[in-house]
């Protein structure tokens, strides 16, 4: 908990990052998650800026169950923007932030803002920012060493305080 936040960012630097554009069919979308092994995709608009992601809870949990009961049609209709988590519901940090963090400061503000995910962004000379990292408390969980079952945001919580022995 008291290691430095770096060591469990995904660092896009180092990793590389598939993404999907938010006009994508979710069906899509999930196949290309499968193809690359990713549990996450960052999600482009036309222009390839940032506006968002997709997770595997995304494709596979309640939100497109929600969207065909709202909208009607059928699964095949659905597409990325319709069930992504836009960059405006995310919990975004700050690299020089982050750079300053440990473990346990990302564990609390996440559980603060009540996501599992936050993105990390780097201010550029020009005062544009660039997506650097990602962090995702499923990953964290496991660089604990738990195993974590379920995507539940307030049972990872749960699981990780019991195994810290914080509250």
């Amino acid at each position: 908990m008291n290691d430095p936040a770096i060591s469990v960012m995904t660092d896009l630097r180092s990793v590389s990052v598939v993404n999907v554009r938010a006009r994508t069919s979710l069906d899509k979308a999930n196949a290309k998650m499968i193809r690359y092994g990713v549990r996450t995709l960052l999600v482009l608009d036309d222009a390839d800026k940032v506006v968002g992601f997709l997770t595997a809870t995304d494709v596979m949990g309640e939100k497109p169950v929600r969207f065909l009961q709202q909208v009607g049609g059928t699964h095949a209709d659905i597409m990325v923007s319709d069930v992504m988590t836009v960059q405006s519901e995310l919990e975004v940090l700050n690299l020089v932030d982050v750079l300053k963090a440990k473990v346990g400061n990302i564990l609390v503000t996440l559980k603060a803002s009540g996501r599992q995910h936050a993105m990390v962004v780097e201010e550029n000379a020009d005062g544009s920012q660039t997506v650097r990292g990602l962090f995702s408390a499923t990953q964290i969980a496991r660089q604990l060493g738990l195993q974590i079952k379920t995507a539940e945001v307030a049972k990872i919580f749960a699981e990780i305080e019991a195994a810290v022995g914080t509250h």
